[in-house]
């Protein structure tokens, strides 16, 4: 049922009194859901050619590309689909502990709303259990929280994903042609700058420190370089880049016949992707790709108060019920994986006992102690189930790749690491909290893709560097690329030998972003060219000659193979 009571809060012409927590930016598209609670019933917009409901709103309909929307008012009666207790990451007006949680609307289980679980111990929460929609007037707002009804049958399945895994093969483009632009490319030199903690070093220092060493790699000079490439580009990720292409080029006065950068890549390497397409149609002959993070020093600037955060509303959908971020999302992914596969907190404590083994024998990594499964599964909460350890490092670094002409790499310094192949197809809604039910969204799409480009499989790879912002990251690519089935990761990753130095799939040998740093999926091609070449020193796996590479968390992502030209 529908509380209307709380549904009347604040129904007068002046506003309830603000809880403090971030609120939703009002637009004409979306008031009609953010004022539902006025009367107490929830709204979501509906597409009058085929009745299909749309969420979030939209100006045509994904499933019949009408044009024509309405609002319907709906039940307010949802299913459980994923739920995730917060411990760290409180909000003005949000005070830690809280329950963030999925629902899936019972007239169209497409439509999930993110919300929070109230009235409940989260304890007895349930995937499948029935929920009902609860209003509360916040300012001009009135936030749908959801609550356990009070008659629970027994937990009904979880929805289907628009496109089950098993399906996925059926909806991967073939390519557009038999020549291949990898074929046309090779990655010609990698340089990693210092790598540390609040190291309180401007970031465009650090990139220069990573670009100048992958420009000397490669044996070439800047007046070689006429492409650039970056990830996120200048945008409004404060701590998460170095300012983009014009901060590069101001820095060094360099003059690129080609440049890119932004955050819509396939990826947070999608960069070199770009720029590979840009050497193979002739732009350039080499394109310094570089990624930057200052994440470390920018939080404790934060701290310090020598930075000062802006406020103000809020445009996402999820941020108003305290989903700020990924790990949120992914915690909810995480779960339904145990929910449906039986995995358990272990299975992703191998990753990261993994990680931190590996780091071990890196001199640049940021943490080497050794760890216990005791350790793990000790450590503080952070959103259930991930705790401390199955969250990437944040640092202070930068990473550059530089992508070549394949004709040039005999003339270069270093042997070249030529590009096998690449994946980038989406096939999954690109919405945190629309996307797939059975893993982490945006990777059954490029891997599979992947597969399509060349005649080699799963079982041809000797080295795995594979994204792991989170430790599911990564369970959830080594089931996408087929190194075991969807869902058996459990078995697959028991003991963490299959994943070891020496095992059938060695993964992420530099210690990966659990342990080793976060630099956003470029430090995974940095290892992966280091394992390549044979120059990994103590964690070199031996005969390493076919890399997969892969790159995004939540976003858009994208694979590589990589291998060697002997």
């Amino acid at each position: 049922m529908v509380d209307q009571e709380s549904g009347k809060a604040g129904t007068g012409e002046t506003a309830a009194k603000a809880s403090g927590r971030p609120l939703p930016q009002l637009t004409l598209e979306n008031k009609f859901f953010w004022k539902s609670g006025a009367d107490g019933r929830l709204r979501i917009q509906e597409c009058e050619s085929c009745s299909a409901l749309i969420h979030p709103p939209q100006p045509i309909c994904r499933y019949c590309r009408g044009k024509q929307m309405g609002v319907r008012v709906v039940s307010g009666y949802a299913m459980l689909i994923g739920f995730t207790v917060n411990h760290r990451f409180g909000l003005p007006g949000l005070p830690t502990p809280f329950v963030i949680a999925q629902v899936a609307l019972e007239e169209d289980p497409r439509v999930r709303l993110t919300t929070n679980a109230i009235e409940c111990d989260a304890e007895q929460l349930e995937l499948g259990m029935r929920m009902e929609v609860v209003f509360e007037a916040d300012g001009d707002v009135w936030l749908p929280f959801f609550r356990p009804v009070a008659e629970q049958g027994d937990p009904a399945p979880l929805p289907t994903d628009e496109i089950e895994p098993d399906q996925i093969r059926f909806h991967i483009r073939p390519p557009v042609t038999q020549e291949k632009f990898e074929d046309k490319v090779a990655i010609s030199g990698v340089g990693m700058s210092d790598i540390g903690r609040r190291m309180m070093v401007n970031p465009i220092a650090l990139t220069i420190q990573a670009c100048e060493r992958a420009v000397a790699d490669a044996g070439l000079t800047m007046d070689d370089i006429d492409g650039l490439s970056t990830y996120p580009g200048a945008g409004p990720l404060v701590g998460f880049g170095e300012g983009g292409v014009g901060a590069l080029e101001s820095a060094l006065g360099l003059r690129p016949t080609w440049f890119n950068g932004g955050l819509e890549t396939p990826g947070p390497s999608g960069s070199v992707i770009a720029a590979m397409l840009a050497v193979a149609s002739g732009l350039a002959r080499h394109v310094l790709c570089y990624r930057t993070l200052w994440e470390s020093t920018y939080s404790e600037m934060m701290r310090s108060g020598d930075i000062t955060p802006t406020g103000g509303r809020t445009t996402s959908w999820m941020m108003p019920f305290g989903a700020s971020s990924a790990a949120h999302t992914l915690a909810q992914n995480a779960q339904r994986h145990f929910h449906r596969y039986g995995t358990t907190r272990e299975t992703l404590g191998w990753i990261a006992l993994n990680q931190r083994a590996n780091a071990a024998l890196n001199p640049t990594a940021i943490y080497k102690d050794p760890m216990t499964m005791d350790d793990y599964l000790s450590a503080r909460l952070v959103t259930t189930p991930f705790g401390l350890y199955d969250c990437d490092v944040p640092c202070d670094g930068a990473v550059a790749v530089i992508v070549s002409a394949a004709e040039t790499t005999g003339d270069l310094a270093r042997p070249a690491i030529r590009v096998e192949a690449v994946g980038t197809q989406i096939v999954e809604r690109i919405e945190w909290d629309q996307s797939t039910l059975t893993h982490e969204p945006q990777v059954l799409g490029p891997a599979a893709h992947l597969w399509t480009r060349t005649a080699l499989r799963p079982d041809d790879v000797d080295v795995a560097q594979l994204y792991d912002g989170f430790s599911f990251n990564a369970l959830s690519w080594i089931e996408a690329l087929g190194f075991c089935g969807i869902g058996e990761s459990k078995d697959f990753l028991d003991g963490g030998k299959n994943i070891a130095r020496d095992g059938i799939l060695p993964l992420n040998t530099h210690g990966g972003q659990l342990s080793h740093g976060r630099t956003h999926g470029m430090g995974l091609v940095h290892e992966a060219v280091t394992q390549l070449r044979g120059e990994a020193g103590e964690r070199q796996v031996r005969d390493a000659r076919v890399a997969v590479v892969s790159s995004g968390g939540l976003t858009p992502g994208s694979a590589m193979l990589l291998r060697s030209e002997s």
